[in-house]
């Protein structure tokens, strides 16, 4: 082999030419995929059609390994001949410079491929279990499309939810006045807090601009789902959101709220910047050639990195929590202790009907569950990286854990969000095989390979933002695997620049499962004596009312109410402010609730009541017909006034 190295051949062609084995199957598959990276600066051939035209170089040769040949005549084989072809494609050249450079690499290829050779049966039934009959680079237009118009609802039902509930929360007689609270930042913090609180909600802090960027929010995300100015329509999206995110101060806290900023961020990069991209509203059965942007590479990273971050970290932190329901006894794993599910169908925030079932399941099934969640959490999201196969396998794990988290609980849009970037897994050779129809060829399907300034100037700056977010985000990560870790201070400066816009962010929802289920109760009277309760549209009040499914909407003022029962009443200063408003009869309040018992005139006093709740048994409900049994504890807050919160 060594005297081959330095072949040339004396009628060098005049491109640079891939000779092959046509009798192997193997080798016929894996040629096209190089064809398809070399995009035509390389011509391919089988040594049955070329071999006579290189006399120089042994029929055998030809047998044993691929072979290269250059216009200049220089010849190479077998690993090194792979590399040298593919470097011409810019993305692939740093395979010739370690084959050339790195000690140890080039060694290590040639014993690889040899072994291959030898056992190319064996290595063509790995790749059909690993890529199926197409192993060409995969293409993701039809993933981008389906994910962009997913995205676009999920705003859209993001943004229609809140403004059902903004005037309530945030407006001027709302929970939590905003023209209240960002006067009161203003004055804390001073000009820094335009910089901590980015919100467009500086300019005007009205109802009515809050109905603006709701209503705004709306339009946009219908521009999205029909595809029109897709990019533009994400970076308002992502202002408006945000600018609700901040103004909503604690209401808008929740983890899909900055997860559903992160991706609507990251997907800046993934969208076409036209103003009617014809790939998104519409998409022959035969792609014309040349009507699509090109898929950025560096916009799929980010957000399939952004799931495998969000995959992971959520396994992870439950295992390093400390909390033994998740399995973990004295640093090893215990079968019998995964007994999460033993607690979370009725202890989670807003329970659905089908979480009074679940909650009846053996205790084998709800250990076998919380196993498999924790196996799809931790494991599964390693194969987001690999082949078709296993990465398809991959994303029906994820995308069934988020459909039983959906049935079993009231998550809002996060779950759905989780399986719109499950659906960037998704290839095209795969749509088109679940279709049933032969994958395009490649110049039909790949757009132009010149790009446009704005592909270019978008392709420059998601590389900024991987090079900028990536140590962050594996800071992140490791974070989770040693929760008292501190990050560098060079990258803790630059993490707190970012925070406060939400676009590279840590997740991991319940890290430590809740194993009691305490309830506020709201009571109001006229005149101190009678007491009677208000009732919350979703959070658990009257025992015989089943668990309600409201999903992919939020009452934001449930969930918060699960949270302050969790917490002593000076951790919530919004709780006061609720009751302030229902002591003065607010209308914008009283719509976030499901029942009023005054709805002629506001109450006198009221007061907070701590009740402890359990699903019923079988029996219980069939017997009482109620969904819950509770248990009186004590009084959370006295009772109070106007006049003594005016007046303390």
């Amino acid at each position: 082999m060594t005297n081959q190295l330095h072949l040339r051949v004396s009628n060098p062609p005049p491109k640079p030419l891939m000779i092959w084995d046509g009798e192997c199957h193997f080798c016929k598959r894996w040629v096209e995929r190089w064809r398809e990276i070399t995009a035509g600066e390389v011509d391919y051939a089988t040594y049955q059609e070329a071999a006579h035209q290189f006399p120089e170089i042994p029929i055998e040769q030809f047998k044993r390994a691929v072979t290269l040949i250059e216009p200049d005549g220089k010849t190479f084989f077998a690993a090194e001949a792979v590399y040298r072809s593919l470097r011409y494609r810019s993305s692939r050249k740093w395979l010739t410079w370690s084959y050339d450079h790195i000690p140890g690499f080039a060694a290590v290829s040639e014993t690889a491929y040899k072994f291959i050779a030898r056992h190319r049966g064996l290595g063509s039934t790995v790749t059909r279990l690993l890529w199926g009959k197409d192993v060409r680079p995969p293409t993701y237009f039809c993933a981008r499309r389906w994910f962009l118009r997913a995205l676009g609802m999920i705003y859209l039902i993001a943004f229609v939810s809140l403004w059902v509930q903004v005037d309530g929360l945030i407006g001027s007689d709302g929970v939590s006045p905003l023209n209240q609270f960002l006067p009161a930042v203003r004055a804390q913090l001073g000009r820094d807090a335009y910089a901590l609180l980015p919100t467009l909600c500086w300019f005007n802090s009205s109802n009515a601009f809050l109905h603006l960027l709701c209503g705004g929010g709306v339009v946009l995300s219908l521009l999205l789902i029909f595809g029109i100015a897709p990019g533009l329509s994400l970076a308002a999206l992502f202002a408006f959101y945000l600018s609700l995110t901040i103004a909503g101060q604690t209401f808008l806290s929740f983890q899909w709220d900055v997860l559903l900023l992160e991706t609507g961020f990251l997907s800046i990069f993934l969208a076409p910047w036209r103003l009617w991209p014809r790939e998104l509203i519409w998409w022959p059965r035969s792609p014309t050639p040349g009507i699509a942007s090109p898929v950025s590479r560096a916009g799929l990273f980010l957000l399939k990195f952004l799931l495998f971050k969000l995959m992971l970290m959520s396994g992870v932190v439950k295992l390093t929590s400390g909390d033994d329901s998740w399995g973990w006894l004295n640093h090893s794993f215990h079968w019998s202790a995964l007994t999460a599910l033993d607690y979370h169908y009725w202890s989670q925030p807003l329970p659905t009907m089908f979480s009074w079932w679940a909650d009846k399941s053996p205790e084998w099934f709800k250990h076998f569950s919380v196993a498999f969640c924790l196996g799809v959490e931790i494991i599964v999201p390693f194969f987001i990286w690999a082949p078709r196969r296993p990465r398809l396998i991959a994303a029906g794990l994820i995308i069934f854990l988020q459909l039983a988290i959906a049935v079993t609980g009231n998550y809002c849009f996060f779950n759905l969000l989780t399986i719109a970037l499950c659906l960037l897994l998704i290839d095209d050779a795969a749509v088109f095989r679940m279709e049933r129809r032969a994958s395009p060829a490649s110049q039909e399907f790949r757009p132009p390979s010149t790009k446009s300034i704005i592909d270019r100037l978008l392709m420059y700056c998601a590389i900024v933002v991987v090079i900028v977010t990536l140590p962050i985000n594996a800071w992140l990560i490791f974070s989770a695997f040693k929760p008292r870790t501190r990050p560098p201070h060079a990258l803790a400066t630059v993490y707190e620049q970012l925070e406060a816009f939400r676009i590279v962010n840590g997740y991991g929802l319940f890290r430590v499962m809740t194993k009691d289920r305490c309830e506020i109760v709201l009571e109001g009277s006229a005149e101190g004596v009678e007491w009677l309760p208000y009732e919350f549209k979703w959070k658990p009040g009257d025992v015989k009312r089943a668990p309600g499914w409201c999903a992919p909407h939020q009452p934001r003022l449930d969930w918060q109410m699960w949270f302050a029962a969790l917490e002593r009443p000076q951790e919530n200063p919004w709780l006061v402010g609720l009751i302030v408003r229902l002591l003065q009869g607010s209308q914008d309040v009283n719509r976030l609730l499901a029942y009023n018992p005054f709805p002629d005139r506001p109450p006198r006093y009221i007061r907070a009541m701590f009740y402890r709740y359990r699903f019923t048994t079988v029996s219980e409900l069939r017997q009482t017909g109620a969904w819950w049994k509770r248990q009186e504890l004590r009084e959370y807050l006295p009772t109070v006034s106007l006049d003594q919160l005016r007046n303390p």
